[in-house]
């Protein structure tokens, strides 16, 4: 992917030059294109595929929330790990996300699952694979996201100070286990699946041990409470 066709958000742009002119890089854009070629439906749409960059610039990170592959169903992905476009049924994990908020901080459950607002507060919401083939989950696995996006976290760790790292299930616990935690908060659970939820996620009080780490280091917290009506703007 050569760095001056990308559309990113500047400070990331230029954060992650290196990657963009990288040789893995240019195999993962072929491969993305022969996808399409062959007619293969990719979600998220190109234009969203760094969203959470995009609306989270990286002086404006506080909190990192990661996930590991887009929605694969029809208009679900937007480029925002958990989350779901306007009017789309909200997923089973988020659901169990919502559950735990309304115990933790009193928020009663969203009637969409648009976190968009969450994104622009600061919460880098990034899953680890950025692109995924329609009805075949993980089919992107293994073609250089997972590299691209561990940069991301680096680039995060080091540059960033008094980040909350938000690491549900063993997957994302792996892959952020460098960070600094004498600089930033790790706060551990496992996934919110409802394979796994109640082995721990819930009463595991992630969204107000956030806020009150925040407010320690002298940085506003983050109103998790989403707006009732949805603004793709």
């Amino acid at each position: 992917m050569s760095e001056t066709a990308i559309q990113l958000e500047d400070s990331w742009k230029q954060a992650l030059s290196a990657e963009f002119s990288s040789d893995y890089m240019t195999a993962l854009r072929a491969f993305l294109v022969a996808e399409r070629e062959a007619g293969k439906r990719i979600f998220p749409k190109g234009a969203e595929y760094f969203r959470a960059l995009d609306l989270t610039p990286l002086d404006a990170v506080k909190v990192v929330i990661l996930g590991q592959d887009p929605y694969h169903g029809a208009g679900q992905a937007h480029g925002l790990c958990f989350s779901v476009q306007p009017g789309v049924r909200i997923p089973p994990s988020l659901v169990n996300i919502y559950k735990e908020m309304q115990a933790d901080l009193g928020i009663p459950p969203a009637r969409h699952g648009f976190l968009e607002s969450w994104a622009k507060q600061g919460v880098l919401l990034l899953n680890s694979v950025l692109t995924v083939e329609e009805a075949r989950a993980a089919s992107h696995q293994g073609q250089g996201w997972e590299r691209f996006t561990d940069a991301v976290i680096r680039i995060v760790n080091e540059r960033c100070e008094h980040v909350v790292f938000i690491l549900w299930g063993a997957y994302a616990q792996r892959k952020a286990a460098f960070v600094d935690t004498s600089r930033h908060l790790v706060l551990k659970s496992v996934h919110p699946s409802p394979l796994s939820a109640h082995n721990g996620f819930f009463g595991s009080k992630p969204f107000s041990k956030a806020n009150e780490w925040l407010v320690k280091q002298g940085r506003d917290p983050v109103n998790w409470q989403l707006p009732e009506t949805v603004d793709r703007h």
